[in-house]
């Protein structure tokens, strides 16, 4: 489900059901009144949100005027006049418009200034999800007028919820400002409370839920009432009170099933980065360089592989042919300068950084600059096969931070370890070596051709990161 339903739903839904709650005892006023008066407090909240600033006095004195909003809110649920009913309506929706409009990710709903299909889906998101919240305000206020009891319950509830975050706020802001010290408690608190912006989905819908539970014995008593009336006036009166009844019901159950299912689906799903696909593992060859066919990479599709280095890291790349008519390989490390060793996948005919989301252009892989994956240097291909030296790959170490166990040998007692356990490692001979204990480490470093016969190359002499 679309990012846009789920933000409105969690903006909008437990505000919708207060100002539900809030007609509750109140005499409704007409719908023209109603509707102009949400979409102009509606339009007024995002304006605010979309322009407001980041000073984080304004943002502190904008989270106790909320906080007490909602007190004064409850308090106001004693009166039973209209037009404070309208003003609390204005006000909760202008409050939760704010909210939504102020969350920087909105900037993603179009990617350029033309109408296009993203934005017209992404509109028609926000459409939907503020149907299905207007749907439910409405579906609570009837529900909640045939079961009185359950008003204050709910009221206090979504209070709650929604002053949870907003304490979480409170308590940050107050923390940056240096009026609260920095305690692990307080931390904990806010992290909990402002990171579980789910639950402003799921709990509504389980109060929802809960209050359809009370309605049912209700709903039963209606039915048996219908069949016991002799009346045909009064049956008829009885069977239309039931069938609105239900009607109303099974409304809530699918406002309640539209909800929950589009922020489950957004949680386990849709908001989940993309899987990079399995790597292919490769070796050199004895020539000391990787020999992969031709026939295997020039489909048009993105080949991942890895090599392994002599110190256990994991060196990714990928292989793309970039002309659909032509052999044109890119050959490059599956990072980049920018947002490190996430990779890339491809979705479609589109190549994806799955750090950052930006689409990389193909015929423009294996050059270097911008979110493009950092290129390979030194490759050649033929007809037949696409060659990668030990050199190339082995510059794209650093670029990686997977290291994979692997078995060792000490060069100077010949024990057995790993190069995860061991402490000391140097690199001789174009190679990694690994001990198991500095008096090793320190007799290989003093004199490596005693213990291998293998020539110094011009990179030696560096002790490895310990």
């Amino acid at each position: 489900m679309s990012y846009f339903f789920v933000s409105v739903l969690q903006a909008f839904l437990p505000v919708a059901l207060l100002i539900g709650l809030n007609w509750v005892h109140r005499p409704l006023p007409g719908i023209r009144a109603l509707g102009w008066t949400t979409l102009l407090a509606w339009l007024v909240g995002a304006l605010i949100g979309g322009h407001l600033p980041s000073g984080q006095i304004l943002r502190l004195c904008l989270t106790v005027a909320e906080l007490a909003a909602l007190v004064l809110f409850l308090l106001c649920q004693f009166s039973r006049h209209q037009r404070l009913g309208l003003f609390w309506q204005c006000l909760l929706i202008a409050g939760a418009a704010l909210h939504w409009a102020d969350n920087p990710s909105l900037t993603a709903l179009t990617s350029t200034t033309v109408v296009n299909t993203d934005l017209l889906l992404n509109i028609s998101a926000i459409v939907l999800a503020l149907a299905t919240v207007i749907l439910s305000a409405v579906l609570i206020t009837m529900l909640v007028r045939t079961v009185p009891l359950s008003r204050w319950p709910l009221l206090l509830s979504l209070a709650v919820l929604l002053a949870l975050p907003l304490s979480g706020n409170l308590l940050l802001l107050l923390m940056k400002l240096q009026v609260l010290g920095l305690t692990k408690s307080l931390l904990s608190y806010v992290a909990q409370v402002t990171n579980a912006s789910a639950w402003l989905s799921y709990a509504p819908a389980l109060l929802i839920t809960l209050l359809l539970l009370l309605r049912l014995p209700g709903l039963f008593g209606l039915r048996r009432n219908t069949g016991q009336q002799t009346d045909d006036i009064l049956r008829r009166k009885s069977q239309a009170e039931w069938q609105n009844a239900r009607r109303t019901g099974l409304w809530m159950v699918v406002a309640v099933l539209i909800v929950v299912l589009s922020q489950l689906y957004w949680d386990r799903i849709a908001s989940q980065p993309p899987q990079l696909s399995a790597a292919i593992p490769v070796t050199l060859a004895e020539d000391g360089q990787v020999h992969i066919p031709v026939e295997q990479i020039r489909d048009g599709k993105l080949h991942r592989f890895v090599w392994v280095s002599d110190d256990g890291k994991a060196v990714r790349f990928f292989v793309i042919n970039r002309y659909p008519d032509r052999l044109r390989l890119g050959v490059v490390f599956d990072a980049c300068l920018l947002c490190g060793d996430q990779g890339y996948v491809m979705e479609g005919n589109q190549v994806i950084c799955v750090a950052c989301a930006v689409h990389i252009f193909i015929p423009s892989i294996g050059k270097p600059g911008g979110c493009n994956p950092v290129p390979i240097e030194g490759w050649k291909n033929d007809d037949r096969e696409l060659v990668i030296g030990r050199d190339a790959l082995i510059s794209g170490v650093n670029y990686f931070t997977t290291i994979v166990t692997l078995d060792v040998t000490d060069p100077v007692d010949g024990s057995q370890l790993t190069n995860i356990s061991a402490q000391y490692k140097f690199r001789y001979g174009g190679k990694t070596w690994f001990f198991s204990s500095e008096d090793n480490y320190n007799r290989f470093r003093a004199q490596p051709r005693q213990f291998v016969d293998i020539a110094p190359t011009a990179e030696d002499g560096e002790p490895e990161d310990q």
